[in-house]
Protein backbone atom coordinates (compact mmCIF):
# COMPACT_ATOMS: atom_id res chain seq x y z
CA UNK A 1 0.00 0.00 0.00
CA UNK A 2 1.04 3.28 -1.02
CA UNK A 3 1.34 5.48 2.29
CA UNK A 4 2.85 8.37 0.96
CA UNK A 5 0.63 8.89 -2.29
CA UNK A 6 -0.98 12.22 -2.63
CA UNK A 7 -5.23 12.20 -1.67
CA UNK A 8 -7.10 12.46 -4.83
CA UNK A 9 -9.91 14.77 -5.33
CA UNK A 10 -12.98 15.02 -7.69
CA UNK A 11 -13.54 18.20 -8.56
CA UNK A 12 -16.78 19.86 -10.08
CA UNK A 13 -17.06 23.51 -10.54
CA UNK A 14 -20.34 24.38 -11.04
CA UNK A 15 -22.16 27.40 -13.74
CA UNK A 16 -24.35 29.61 -14.65
CA UNK A 17 -26.22 28.52 -18.08
CA UNK A 18 -28.18 31.38 -18.66
CA UNK A 19 -25.02 33.87 -17.83
CA UNK A 20 -21.81 31.85 -20.39
CA UNK A 21 -22.39 34.23 -23.23
CA UNK A 22 -22.66 37.21 -21.37
CA UNK A 23 -19.69 40.35 -21.67
CA UNK A 24 -19.02 39.32 -25.34
CA UNK A 25 -16.87 42.23 -26.46
CA UNK A 26 -15.61 43.44 -23.08
CA UNK A 27 -11.94 43.89 -21.85
CA UNK A 28 -12.28 40.60 -19.58
CA UNK A 29 -14.32 38.82 -22.05
CA UNK A 30 -17.46 36.54 -21.51
CA UNK A 31 -18.75 34.79 -18.46
CA UNK A 32 -17.61 31.92 -19.74
CA UNK A 33 -14.27 32.60 -20.57
CA UNK A 34 -13.26 34.21 -16.83
CA UNK A 35 -14.99 31.12 -15.21
CA UNK A 36 -12.66 28.98 -17.29
CA UNK A 37 -9.65 30.71 -16.12
CA UNK A 38 -10.45 30.54 -12.69
CA UNK A 39 -11.42 26.89 -12.80
CA UNK A 40 -7.23 26.75 -13.99
CA UNK A 41 -6.03 28.61 -11.46
CA UNK A 42 -8.26 26.32 -8.95
CA UNK A 43 -7.17 23.15 -10.17
CA UNK A 44 -3.63 24.10 -10.28
CA UNK A 45 -3.53 25.30 -6.48
CA UNK A 46 -5.10 22.46 -5.71
CA UNK A 47 -2.87 19.82 -7.26
CA UNK A 48 -0.08 21.08 -4.98
CA UNK A 49 -1.14 18.72 -2.59
CA UNK A 50 -3.01 16.68 -4.93
CA UNK A 51 -3.84 14.26 -7.81
CA UNK A 52 -6.92 16.53 -9.15
CA UNK A 53 -9.52 14.82 -11.37
CA UNK A 54 -11.71 17.82 -12.81
CA UNK A 55 -14.89 17.84 -14.17
CA UNK A 56 -13.93 21.13 -15.29
CA UNK A 57 -16.86 23.93 -15.56
CA UNK A 58 -20.08 21.95 -15.47
CA UNK A 59 -23.39 23.58 -16.40
CA UNK A 60 -26.12 20.71 -17.59
CA UNK A 61 -27.26 17.96 -15.51
CA UNK A 62 -25.86 15.51 -18.48
CA UNK A 63 -22.19 16.89 -17.49
CA UNK A 64 -23.09 16.79 -13.19
CA UNK A 65 -24.32 13.40 -13.73
CA UNK A 66 -21.09 12.65 -16.09
CA UNK A 67 -18.92 14.45 -13.75
CA UNK A 68 -20.09 11.68 -10.33
CA UNK A 69 -19.79 8.44 -12.61
CA UNK A 70 -16.28 9.82 -13.39
CA UNK A 71 -15.12 10.66 -10.04
CA UNK A 72 -16.17 6.64 -8.79
CA UNK A 73 -14.82 5.25 -11.71
CA UNK A 74 -11.49 6.93 -10.93
CA UNK A 75 -11.75 6.04 -7.34
CA UNK A 76 -11.18 9.32 -6.18
CA UNK A 77 -10.98 9.43 -2.72
CA UNK A 78 -13.08 12.54 -2.08
CA UNK A 79 -15.21 15.24 -3.84
CA UNK A 80 -15.09 18.83 -4.05
CA UNK A 81 -18.14 21.11 -5.14
CA UNK A 82 -17.81 25.15 -5.74
CA UNK A 83 -20.46 26.90 -6.64
CA UNK A 84 -18.52 29.51 -9.27
CA UNK A 85 -21.37 32.25 -9.02
CA UNK A 86 -25.12 31.55 -8.91
CA UNK A 87 -26.09 28.87 -10.79
CA UNK A 88 -29.82 26.66 -11.69
CA UNK A 89 -29.46 24.24 -9.18
CA UNK A 90 -30.56 21.41 -11.36
CA UNK A 91 -27.20 20.34 -12.37
CA UNK A 92 -26.29 20.11 -8.75
CA UNK A 93 -29.12 18.19 -7.30
CA UNK A 94 -28.38 15.60 -10.41
CA UNK A 95 -24.56 15.33 -8.94
CA UNK A 96 -25.78 14.62 -5.44
CA UNK A 97 -28.04 12.09 -6.53
CA UNK A 98 -26.08 10.31 -8.89
CA UNK A 99 -22.75 9.95 -6.74
CA UNK A 100 -21.74 7.39 -4.80
CA UNK A 101 -21.26 7.26 -0.96
CA UNK A 102 -18.35 9.21 -0.42
CA UNK A 103 -16.23 12.41 1.22
CA UNK A 104 -17.99 15.35 -0.28
CA UNK A 105 -16.89 19.05 0.62
CA UNK A 106 -19.36 21.76 -0.52
CA UNK A 107 -16.67 25.16 -1.03
CA UNK A 108 -16.70 28.56 -1.79
CA UNK A 109 -14.16 30.66 -2.36
CA UNK A 110 -14.37 34.63 -1.85
CA UNK A 111 -12.60 37.03 -3.52
CA UNK A 112 -9.25 38.73 -1.98
CA UNK A 113 -10.75 42.09 -3.29
CA UNK A 114 -12.84 43.07 -5.87
CA UNK A 115 -13.34 46.64 -7.81
CA UNK A 116 -17.06 46.87 -8.66
CA UNK A 117 -18.08 50.53 -8.08
CA UNK A 118 -20.57 51.18 -11.74
CA UNK A 119 -22.11 47.72 -13.11
CA UNK A 120 -24.20 50.35 -15.28
CA UNK A 121 -20.67 49.59 -16.98
CA UNK A 122 -21.12 46.20 -18.69
CA UNK A 123 -18.02 44.47 -18.01
CA UNK A 124 -18.29 45.35 -14.16
CA UNK A 125 -21.87 43.75 -14.96
CA UNK A 126 -20.78 39.99 -15.48
CA UNK A 127 -17.98 40.55 -12.82
CA UNK A 128 -20.76 41.31 -10.48
CA UNK A 129 -22.66 38.48 -11.43
CA UNK A 130 -19.37 36.32 -11.69
CA UNK A 131 -18.52 37.50 -8.15
CA UNK A 132 -21.60 35.82 -6.50
CA UNK A 133 -20.45 33.14 -5.94
CA UNK A 134 -22.09 33.35 -2.12
CA UNK A 135 -25.46 33.64 -4.02
CA UNK A 136 -24.78 29.83 -5.51
CA UNK A 137 -23.07 28.97 -1.73
CA UNK A 138 -26.21 29.60 -0.13
CA UNK A 139 -28.83 27.90 -2.85
CA UNK A 140 -26.46 25.00 -2.40
CA UNK A 141 -26.55 24.41 1.07
CA UNK A 142 -30.38 23.60 1.09
CA UNK A 143 -30.05 20.67 -1.15
CA UNK A 144 -26.65 20.02 0.54
CA UNK A 145 -28.48 18.91 3.86
CA UNK A 146 -31.45 17.81 2.27
CA UNK A 147 -29.92 15.07 0.61
CA UNK A 148 -28.78 14.68 4.07
CA UNK A 149 -25.37 12.69 2.60
CA UNK A 150 -23.22 11.12 5.41
CA UNK A 151 -19.32 12.31 5.27
CA UNK A 152 -19.84 15.79 4.16
CA UNK A 153 -18.74 19.11 4.68
CA UNK A 154 -19.39 22.91 4.27
CA UNK A 155 -16.30 25.26 3.46
CA UNK A 156 -16.17 29.43 2.64
CA UNK A 157 -13.40 31.69 2.99
CA UNK A 158 -10.78 33.26 0.47
CA UNK A 159 -8.92 30.43 -2.03
CA UNK A 160 -5.99 30.08 1.20
CA UNK A 161 -9.12 29.64 3.52
CA UNK A 162 -10.41 26.81 1.59
CA UNK A 163 -7.18 25.50 0.17
CA UNK A 164 -5.88 24.74 3.78
CA UNK A 165 -9.49 22.97 4.98
CA UNK A 166 -9.66 20.80 1.71
CA UNK A 167 -5.91 19.81 2.43
CA UNK A 168 -7.12 18.55 5.65
CA UNK A 169 -10.33 17.31 4.34
CA UNK A 170 -8.65 15.37 1.54
CA UNK A 171 -5.42 14.02 3.77
CA UNK A 172 -8.25 12.40 6.01
CA UNK A 173 -10.19 10.71 2.69
CA UNK A 174 -7.43 9.31 1.49
CA UNK A 175 -6.42 7.62 4.96
CA UNK A 176 -10.22 6.34 4.57
CA UNK A 177 -9.81 5.32 1.20
CA UNK A 178 -6.72 3.44 2.25
CA UNK A 179 -8.13 1.64 5.01
CA UNK A 180 -10.98 0.15 2.86
CA UNK A 181 -8.43 -1.25 1.10
CA UNK A 182 -5.99 -2.46 3.22
CA UNK A 183 -5.38 -6.14 5.03
CA UNK A 184 -4.08 -6.58 8.55
CA UNK A 185 -2.69 -10.17 9.59
CA UNK A 186 -3.14 -10.92 13.30
CA UNK A 187 -0.11 -13.44 13.66
CA UNK A 188 -1.53 -15.44 15.36
CA UNK A 189 -3.82 -14.72 18.25
CA UNK A 190 -5.42 -11.81 20.59
CA UNK A 191 -3.39 -10.94 23.43
CA UNK A 192 -5.12 -12.92 26.57
CA UNK A 193 -3.27 -10.56 28.77
CA UNK A 194 -5.11 -7.97 27.67
CA UNK A 195 -8.28 -8.22 26.70
CA UNK A 196 -9.02 -4.29 26.67
CA UNK A 197 -7.59 -4.68 23.31
CA UNK A 198 -9.65 -6.94 21.57
CA UNK A 199 -11.76 -5.58 18.87
CA UNK A 200 -14.32 -7.16 16.85
CA UNK A 201 -12.97 -8.21 13.08
CA UNK A 202 -16.36 -7.93 11.23
CA UNK A 203 -17.40 -4.72 12.97
CA UNK A 204 -13.67 -3.11 12.42
CA UNK A 205 -14.18 -4.42 8.34
CA UNK A 206 -17.87 -3.27 8.33
CA UNK A 207 -16.73 0.40 9.63
CA UNK A 208 -13.13 1.24 9.00
CA UNK A 209 -12.78 -0.98 6.38
CA UNK A 210 -9.78 -3.35 6.45
CA UNK A 211 -10.17 -7.13 6.27
CA UNK A 212 -8.43 -9.01 8.87
CA UNK A 213 -6.19 -12.12 8.34
CA UNK A 214 -4.47 -14.62 10.43
CA UNK A 215 -1.43 -16.29 10.39
CA UNK A 216 -0.05 -19.10 12.46
CA UNK A 217 2.99 -19.78 14.03
CA UNK A 218 3.32 -22.61 12.18
CA UNK A 219 3.44 -20.84 8.64
CA UNK A 220 6.05 -18.58 10.29
CA UNK A 221 8.18 -21.92 11.49
CA UNK A 222 8.09 -23.56 8.41
CA UNK A 223 9.20 -20.25 6.43
CA UNK A 224 12.10 -20.06 9.08
CA UNK A 225 13.44 -23.42 7.88
CA UNK A 226 13.18 -22.51 3.64
CA UNK A 227 15.00 -19.47 4.29
CA UNK A 228 18.16 -19.07 2.71
CA UNK A 229 20.76 -18.61 4.83
CA UNK A 230 22.77 -16.35 2.48
CA UNK A 231 19.40 -13.72 2.51
CA UNK A 232 20.08 -13.61 5.82
CA UNK A 233 23.70 -12.80 5.93
CA UNK A 234 23.35 -10.34 3.63
CA UNK A 235 20.80 -8.43 5.68
CA UNK A 236 23.13 -8.76 9.05
CA UNK A 237 26.08 -7.51 6.51
CA UNK A 238 24.16 -4.56 6.04
CA UNK A 239 23.25 -3.91 9.79
CA UNK A 240 26.46 -4.13 11.34
CA UNK A 241 27.42 -1.30 8.58
CA UNK A 242 24.66 1.11 9.80
CA UNK A 243 24.32 0.41 13.73
CA UNK A 244 26.24 0.09 16.65
CA UNK A 245 25.97 -3.57 17.97
CA UNK A 246 26.28 -4.18 21.80
CA UNK A 247 29.54 -6.38 22.97
CA UNK A 248 27.44 -8.67 24.71
CA UNK A 249 25.29 -9.51 21.25
CA UNK A 250 25.05 -13.36 20.76
CA UNK A 251 25.75 -13.48 16.81
CA UNK A 252 24.23 -16.65 16.28
CA UNK A 253 20.80 -15.44 18.17
CA UNK A 254 21.28 -12.32 16.21
CA UNK A 255 21.17 -14.27 13.46
CA UNK A 256 18.10 -16.28 14.83
CA UNK A 257 16.47 -13.13 14.91
CA UNK A 258 16.92 -11.47 11.95
CA UNK A 259 15.72 -15.05 10.50
CA UNK A 260 12.45 -15.04 12.44
CA UNK A 261 12.04 -11.50 11.51
CA UNK A 262 12.61 -11.93 7.61
CA UNK A 263 10.56 -15.29 7.75
CA UNK A 264 7.69 -13.18 9.24
CA UNK A 265 7.64 -10.38 6.49
CA UNK A 266 7.32 -13.29 4.07
CA UNK A 267 4.45 -14.88 5.30
CA UNK A 268 2.80 -11.58 6.02
CA UNK A 269 3.58 -9.88 2.61
CA UNK A 270 2.05 -13.64 0.64
CA UNK A 271 -1.28 -12.61 2.51
CA UNK A 272 -1.15 -9.53 1.28
CA UNK A 273 -0.60 -7.56 4.59
CA UNK A 274 -0.17 -3.91 4.97
CA UNK A 275 -0.54 -3.76 8.62
CA UNK A 276 0.83 -6.64 10.82
CA UNK A 277 0.26 -7.02 14.40
CA UNK A 278 2.15 -9.49 16.31
CA UNK A 279 1.14 -10.99 19.59
CA UNK A 280 4.79 -11.13 20.44
CA UNK A 281 4.11 -12.59 23.93
CA UNK A 282 2.37 -15.37 23.08
CA UNK A 283 3.86 -18.85 24.26
CA UNK A 284 3.30 -20.85 21.44
CA UNK A 285 5.41 -18.42 19.34
CA UNK A 286 8.22 -18.43 22.58
CA UNK A 287 8.34 -22.71 22.47
CA UNK A 288 8.44 -23.33 18.28
CA UNK A 289 10.31 -20.31 17.59
CA UNK A 290 12.72 -19.43 20.15
CA UNK A 291 12.72 -15.95 20.86
CA UNK A 292 10.01 -12.57 19.18
CA UNK A 293 11.19 -10.78 16.04
CA UNK A 294 12.91 -7.81 16.78
CA UNK A 295 13.87 -6.11 13.48
CA UNK A 296 11.24 -5.59 11.35
CA UNK A 297 11.17 -4.08 9.26
CA UNK A 298 14.49 -5.85 7.77
CA UNK A 299 14.28 -3.10 4.40
CA UNK A 300 14.32 0.20 5.45
CA UNK A 301 12.27 0.53 2.38
CA UNK A 302 9.14 -1.50 3.21
CA UNK A 303 6.10 0.68 3.67
CA UNK A 304 4.13 -2.57 5.99
CA UNK A 305 3.99 -1.46 9.55
CA UNK A 306 4.00 -3.69 12.24
CA UNK A 307 2.96 -3.53 15.70
CA UNK A 308 3.77 -6.10 18.69
CA UNK A 309 0.89 -7.30 21.96
CA UNK A 310 -0.98 -8.42 19.20
CA UNK A 311 -3.29 -4.75 19.98
CA UNK A 312 -5.56 -4.57 16.63
CA UNK A 313 -6.02 -0.75 17.69
CA UNK A 314 -3.02 0.07 18.63
CA UNK A 315 -1.82 -0.88 15.03
CA UNK A 316 -4.85 0.57 13.11
CA UNK A 317 -3.54 4.16 15.19
CA UNK A 318 0.15 3.39 14.42
CA UNK A 319 -1.03 2.68 10.21
CA UNK A 320 -3.00 6.37 10.33
CA UNK A 321 -0.62 8.39 11.61
CA UNK A 322 2.02 6.95 9.13
CA UNK A 323 -0.13 7.48 6.27
CA UNK A 324 -1.28 10.61 7.38
CA UNK A 325 2.43 12.04 8.23
CA UNK A 326 4.00 10.00 5.57
CA UNK A 327 6.79 9.49 8.11
CA UNK A 328 7.91 6.88 10.11
CA UNK A 329 4.62 5.87 12.89
CA UNK A 330 5.67 3.82 16.22
CA UNK A 331 3.86 1.82 18.76
CA UNK A 332 4.70 3.40 22.57
CA UNK A 333 3.22 2.85 25.95
CA UNK A 334 3.22 5.39 28.74
CA UNK A 335 5.44 3.49 31.27
CA UNK A 336 5.67 6.24 34.64
CA UNK A 337 5.36 9.88 35.05
CA UNK A 338 8.44 11.94 36.05
CA UNK A 339 6.96 14.34 38.36
CA UNK A 340 10.26 16.67 39.16
CA UNK A 341 11.22 16.98 35.48
CA UNK A 342 7.79 17.50 34.59
CA UNK A 343 7.69 14.52 31.27
CA UNK A 344 6.70 10.82 31.05
CA UNK A 345 8.43 7.83 29.59
CA UNK A 346 7.25 5.53 26.85
CA UNK A 347 7.75 3.28 24.66
CA UNK A 348 7.64 -0.72 24.30
CA UNK A 349 9.59 -4.03 24.01
CA UNK A 350 9.17 -5.58 20.95
CA UNK A 351 9.17 -4.61 17.03
CA UNK A 352 8.91 -0.80 16.53
CA UNK A 353 10.57 0.73 13.10
CA UNK A 354 13.96 1.68 13.82
CA UNK A 355 14.85 3.12 10.58
CA UNK A 356 13.87 6.91 11.38
CA UNK A 357 16.64 7.83 12.71
CA UNK A 358 19.91 5.19 12.10
CA UNK A 359 21.84 7.12 14.88
CA UNK A 360 19.53 6.36 17.37
CA UNK A 361 19.49 2.39 17.08
CA UNK A 362 21.28 0.40 18.80
CA UNK A 363 21.77 -3.80 18.41
CA UNK A 364 21.06 -5.01 21.64
CA UNK A 365 20.47 -8.19 23.85
CA UNK A 366 16.60 -8.65 24.97
CA UNK A 367 17.69 -8.16 28.41
CA UNK A 368 14.10 -9.28 29.53
CA UNK A 369 13.99 -12.69 28.23
CA UNK A 370 17.34 -12.74 28.54
CA UNK A 371 17.09 -15.46 31.53
CA UNK A 372 14.26 -16.96 30.32
CA UNK A 373 14.44 -20.52 28.72
CA UNK A 374 13.14 -20.30 25.70
CA UNK A 375 15.55 -21.21 23.25
CA UNK A 376 17.07 -17.93 21.79
CA UNK A 377 16.79 -16.36 25.42
CA UNK A 378 18.12 -12.74 25.20
CA UNK A 379 18.04 -12.99 21.14
CA UNK A 380 18.48 -8.88 20.34
CA UNK A 381 16.49 -6.69 18.69
CA UNK A 382 16.82 -3.13 17.49
CA UNK A 383 16.59 -0.96 20.31
CA UNK A 384 15.21 3.13 19.24
CA UNK A 385 15.33 5.88 20.87
CA UNK A 386 12.42 8.04 18.95
CA UNK A 387 13.77 10.87 17.24
CA UNK A 388 13.07 14.32 19.28
CA UNK A 389 10.46 16.70 17.47
CA UNK A 390 6.77 17.23 17.68
CA UNK A 391 4.42 14.39 17.69
CA UNK A 392 0.91 13.74 17.03
CA UNK A 393 0.06 10.73 19.91
CA UNK A 394 -3.27 8.77 19.30
CA UNK A 395 -4.99 6.18 21.21
CA UNK A 396 -7.56 3.65 19.21
CA UNK A 397 -9.79 1.21 20.83
CA UNK A 398 -13.45 -0.21 20.70
CA UNK A 399 -16.30 0.61 23.07
CA UNK A 400 -19.60 -0.58 22.29
CA UNK A 401 -19.29 -1.78 18.40
CA UNK A 402 -17.79 2.16 17.85
CA UNK A 403 -13.97 2.71 17.64
CA UNK A 404 -12.74 5.30 19.64
CA UNK A 405 -10.03 8.25 18.96
CA UNK A 406 -8.51 9.88 21.79
CA UNK A 407 -5.31 12.39 20.20
CA UNK A 408 -2.86 15.23 21.41
CA UNK A 409 0.23 16.69 20.69
CA UNK A 410 3.54 16.00 22.64
CA UNK A 411 7.47 16.94 22.32
CA UNK A 412 9.38 14.33 22.01
CA UNK A 413 12.48 15.03 23.83
CA UNK A 414 16.31 14.40 23.54
CA UNK A 415 17.05 10.97 25.38
CA UNK A 416 19.85 8.28 25.79
CA UNK A 417 19.38 4.79 25.47
CA UNK A 418 18.61 3.91 29.38
CA UNK A 419 15.50 1.59 29.80
CA UNK A 420 16.64 -1.85 28.54
CA UNK A 421 14.72 -3.94 26.19
CA UNK A 422 12.18 -1.00 25.39
CA UNK A 423 12.35 1.33 22.49
CA UNK A 424 11.83 4.46 24.28
CA UNK A 425 11.85 8.14 24.83
CA UNK A 426 10.89 10.89 27.13
CA UNK A 427 8.43 12.99 26.32
CA UNK A 428 6.29 16.03 27.41
CA UNK A 429 2.57 17.86 26.39
CA UNK A 430 3.20 21.97 25.60
CA UNK A 431 0.01 22.76 28.17
CA UNK A 432 -0.47 20.27 30.54
CA UNK A 433 1.62 18.25 33.31
CA UNK A 434 1.91 14.25 32.67
CA UNK A 435 -0.57 14.10 35.77
CA UNK A 436 -3.21 16.63 34.05
CA UNK A 437 -2.68 15.14 30.66
CA UNK A 438 -3.16 11.21 31.91
CA UNK A 439 -6.29 12.48 33.89
CA UNK A 440 -7.85 13.85 30.71
CA UNK A 441 -6.75 10.89 28.39
CA UNK A 442 -7.96 7.90 31.46
CA UNK A 443 -11.38 10.03 31.67
CA UNK A 444 -12.47 8.62 28.05
CA UNK A 445 -11.73 4.55 29.24
CA UNK A 446 -8.71 3.76 26.65
CA UNK A 447 -5.89 1.05 26.78
CA UNK A 448 -2.29 2.37 27.48
CA UNK A 449 -1.33 1.79 23.71
CA UNK A 450 -0.91 4.47 21.13
CA UNK A 451 0.89 5.38 18.05
CA UNK A 452 2.84 8.26 17.39
CA UNK A 453 4.31 10.34 14.56
CA UNK A 454 5.72 13.43 13.70
CA UNK A 455 3.87 16.83 13.27
CA UNK A 456 0.58 18.13 14.49
CA UNK A 457 -2.27 15.77 12.65
CA UNK A 458 -5.18 16.43 15.12
CA UNK A 459 -6.77 18.49 12.23
CA UNK A 460 -6.80 15.37 10.15
CA UNK A 461 -7.71 13.01 12.66
CA UNK A 462 -11.02 14.62 13.82
CA UNK A 463 -12.14 15.38 9.87
CA UNK A 464 -11.07 11.46 9.73
CA UNK A 465 -12.66 10.68 12.63
CA UNK A 466 -16.48 12.11 11.38
CA UNK A 467 -15.67 10.28 8.51
CA UNK A 468 -15.97 7.07 9.75
CA UNK A 469 -18.29 7.67 12.75
CA UNK A 470 -15.73 7.47 14.93
CA UNK A 471 -15.82 8.96 18.59
CA UNK A 472 -13.02 11.15 18.80
CA UNK A 473 -11.63 13.19 21.57
CA UNK A 474 -9.36 15.78 21.25
CA UNK A 475 -6.60 17.13 23.76
CA UNK A 476 -5.25 20.41 22.41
Amino acid sequence: MDLKRKPKIGLILIGAKRFKPLGAGTADGTYESRKAIEAENYVKRFSEFADVVSAGMVYEREEAEAAARSFYNQKVDCAVAIFMSWAEDFAWIHFLRELPEMPLMLASVVRDSLSITDTNDENQFVDFLSAGALVGFQVASGSFRRFNRPMSEICIGTLNDVTARMKVFAAAAKVRAILRSSRLSLLACYNEAMWATYVDPYNLFLKIGPEIHFLSVMELVNEIEATDDKIIDGIIEGMKAKYRIMPNVDFTKFKASVKATYAMEQIAKRAGTDLLVLNDIDTVLFANVGLRPGFTPTNPAETMVTVPEGDIGGGTATYILQALSGEIANFIEPFYIDHARGLFVAGHAGPNNYHGKPENTVIARDERFAKSGWKHAGAPFAWYVFPEGEKTMLHMSEKDGRMKMVATVVDCLPTKHYIASYSHAEFRHKKYTPEELFAKICTNGITQHYGIAPGNHLDELESLAKMCNFEFIRID
